[in-house]
């Protein structure tokens, strides 16, 4: 029999993802994918997947099912049990048959990533497997006595390890953002306003968009402009003054000026947000920018040996499961 995993309960929000679907926004398809990407990588280059389960703060339990698979998980503080005993918040380990792997939101952080060694035997969509739930493009959102069945698993033995990388800590540092492209619809003031103030995060937040409160943002040439390509990240103000900021699932095209744009580098730790938490933002040039970006991915793409692994040797994690052996890079997956 065919090695799978059994969803035994998923919250809201609980997703199959790959690394996006690239090249058809000018047919208006978004590219979804991940919501942090750093931490995506770090998933599945931990087990050598493509494509990984992102869960929501409503959290996830699954089991092994035939075989034991090679797991990793990554993303924000999240709580990881294995039939009751405690993992580190990112590891990779083996689950085995029947043993029951829950994932509870934790102190921080608003998803998770889940990969499994091999790969998920689900057809693609225009050649991804991410869902955009709201099309109906990719997988549906996972539900509980759904099952997901893995080809070519890998190997799961050994004991379980904690992942180690800058991203996957909690960093209350402003969020990185280049002005613009349309900060010269909005005056001198108002972009002073909207850098100094500390924004909430709204309830109404999801995978579209994250819905900022605090002061009216006023524009200064009108609220609206020719609609024109959105970018993950870019910070729009509509008439209203409320800022949003475009997430992994934004629509193609906006026709709101947009005040200013989250750098590549800084999108999993905004994502990682969750409502009623407080955002700052720094402005940064183009060089920073780019410099910051580069950094991030010379970090995600090092080979197996210089990845950052701590063999947790506390009873609970001893008694939690065991290791796979190995990682690989990620150079062969596209970025964004």
């Amino acid at each position: 029999m065919r090695a799978a995993v059994l969803i035994r309960t998923a919250g809201p929000g609980v997703t199959v993802q790959d690394a996006g679907r690239f090249g058809y926004a000018r047919f208006g398809v978004t590219p979804a994918g991940p919501m942090d990407l750093a931490a995506f990588r770090t998933a599945t280059c931990a087990v050598g997947a493509n494509a990984a389960i992102e869960i929501s703060l409503g959290g996830l339990t699954l089991e092994s099912v035939n075989a034991p698979l090679a797991i990793a998980i990554a993303g924000g503080g999240f709580d990881l049990r294995l039939d009751g005993h405690r993992l580190p918040p990112a590891c990779r380990l083996s689950l085995p048959p029947g043993a029951a792997l829950t994932i509870r939101a934790g102190e921080w952080g608003a998803w998770a990533y889940l990969a499994i060694g091999g790969r998920f035997d689900l057809p693609p969509t225009l050649g991804a497997l991410a869902t955009h739930a709201r099309s109906g493009l990719g997988p549906k959102p996972l539900a509980a006595g759904d099952r997901l069945t893995i080809i070519d698993p890998a190997p799961a033995p050994g004991a379980a390890d904690a992942l180690q990388a800058s991203w996957l800590t909690q960093d209350a540092a402003p969020i990185r953002v280049m002005p613009g492209p349309q900060d010269d619809y909005f005056s001198p003031e108002a972009l002073a306003r909207f850098f100094e103030t500390p924004w909430r995060l709204g309830a109404r937040s999801d995978r579209m968009a994250y819905a900022l409160e605090g002061p009216p943002i006023a524009q200064a040439r009108g609220r609206d402009i020719v609609s024109d390509g959105a970018a993950m990240g870019a910070i729009q103000i509509p008439g209203s003054g409320a800022p949003f900021v475009l997430m992994a699932d934004r629509q193609p095209t906006g026709g709101y000026p947009k005040i200013a744009t989250v750098i590549g580098a800084d999108l999993g730790r905004l994502a990682q947000k969750r409502p009623g938490d407080i955002i700052s933002f720094q402005r940064v040039t183009l060089e920073e920018a780019v410099a910051a970006r580069r950094a991030l991915f010379s970090a995600l793409t090092v080979g197996p040996q210089q990845m950052a692994l701590h063999r947790d040797m506390t009873t609970e994690a001893l008694l939690a499961g065991n290791l796979v052996g190995g990682v690989i890079s990620a150079t062969d997956e596209p970025s964004r």
